[in-house]
């Protein structure tokens, strides 16, 4: 294998898992450690990866999150039809949980304003917006606020989460892969999904295609702990049969 190829495969792994460890490509790609670290510098030169103790990561992984006005530009027809299907999934009368993002915004901008049911967040911008209707019993999880996203989180939701059994969970993620669950880029964030996955007694992933198949430094469920994958039609049908396989179920809309 020329230096080109194996840069290649070792980029095309990068991007595909996270992240890459020096001693497992040398053992795979049958050449030396140094032959590695050679292969990682010459990509890290071309910024594609950034070195790290003991392996690389990809840069994309490594970019800033987009502020909330950003990511609300972003695919947001797809995000309106998968808002429009999660209405189908709301349980009658029962209790919601809508972790913050723009496609659970969406959602509770679609909220039938009749509905009866107790809507749980850590939203801003969702609370202000469920504030408005009378028929919602709407409970706020309090910390600290990200100004990045408007998402609160902190020690605080979380011990409030360990608390609460909610009936359907809509999460949304920054990446997800059948082998390395969801993740996303901020730790704090991923602590508050995480609390959220644990008070879902059903959880619902809500994401555009744009979202399948990365991952990011922090996991915060596993693909076993999501029931549906909520996303559009532009996803392929070998990713869509393969996180079926896992045992999530996929609607494309």
């Amino acid at each position: 294998m020329y230096a080109a190829e194996r840069q290649h495969e070792i980029l095309t792994r990068a991007r595909a898992e996270g992240r890459v460890e020096v001693g497992l490509l040398a053992e795979s790609l049958g050449v030396t450690v140094e032959t590695v670290r050679r292969d990682l510098t010459a990509l890290e030169r071309l910024g594609a990866v950034r070195r790290v103790h003991g392996g690389a990561l990809p840069v994309e992984r490594l970019a800033l999150e987009p502020n909330l006005a950003s990511r609300e530009s972003q695919h947001s027809e797809q995000k309106r039809r998968i808002a429009a299907r999660a209405i189908q999934e709301l349980p009658d009368g029962g209790t919601i949980l809508l972790d913050s993002g723009t496609t659970t915004l969406a959602i509770a901008e679609q909220l039938p304003p009749d509905l009866q049911a107790t809507v749980v967040t850590n939203s801003i911008a969702i609370a202000t917006r469920l504030a408005e209707l009378p028929k919602i019993d709407l409970l706020v999880l309090g910390g600290h606020v990200r100004h990045l996203t408007g998402a609160a989180v902190g020690d605080w939701i979380e011990s409030a989460l360990r608390g609460l059994c909610v009936d359907v969970a809509f999460i949304g993620t920054n990446g997800l892969t059948v082998d390395r669950g969801l993740t996303t880029p901020d730790q704090a964030e991923a602590a508050a999904k995480r609390g959220m996955v644990l008070a879902g007694r059903r959880v619902v992933a809500v994401a555009d295609a744009s979202k399948i198949g990365h991952v990011h430094l922090h996991r915060f469920a596993d693909a076993d702990e999501v029931a549906m994958l909520l996303t559009d039609s532009s996803l392929d049908d070998d990713t869509a049969e393969e996180i079926d396989a896992a045992g999530i179920e996929v609607v494309r809309v």
